[in-house]
């Protein structure tokens, strides 16, 4: 039976929060800004790791920053967190922030445009 909390998943929160660290205040890059890092996933083998990622504005060129910033955050996750392997990060687009926005937009609207349905329903 598997560990509940492996030390995988472990590398992992540690790595998600020495990133966000990292991309606050050290890199230097003008197209990465407000970045949250949603989660990180880490291999078995801590071969790679996936940083997934959200922000206001998606574009490519934030994308392009991140993986050109990538060896100089995997340099520095690897003084911070004393590992003798250190993943190679792949960096994702989270897009669940905006799926619930535009869920949360179209449920408005189909209230907004007919809400005696749902004032009829409660009364039942």
């Amino acid at each position: 039976m598997a560990k509940d909390f492996s030390r995988s998943h472990r590398v992992a929160e540690q790595m998600q929060r020495e990133l966000a660290d990292l991309l606050q205040f050290e890199v230097k890059d003008p197209r990465v800004k407000m970045v949250t890092i949603t989660a990180v996933e880490v291999t078995g083998d801590m071969a790679h790791a996936k940083v997934f990622y959200s922000a206001s504005k998606a574009s490519d060129s934030l994308q392009q920053g991140l993986e050109k910033s990538a060896g100089f955050l995997r340099t520095q996750v690897a003084k911070r967190m004393l590992l003798r392997t250190v993943p190679q990060l792949h960096f994702v687009y989270d897009a669940s922030i905006d799926n619930g926005m535009m869920m949360s937009k179209l449920i408005d609207e189909a209230l907004a445009t007919n809400p005696d349905n749902l004032s009829d329903k409660s009364k039942k």
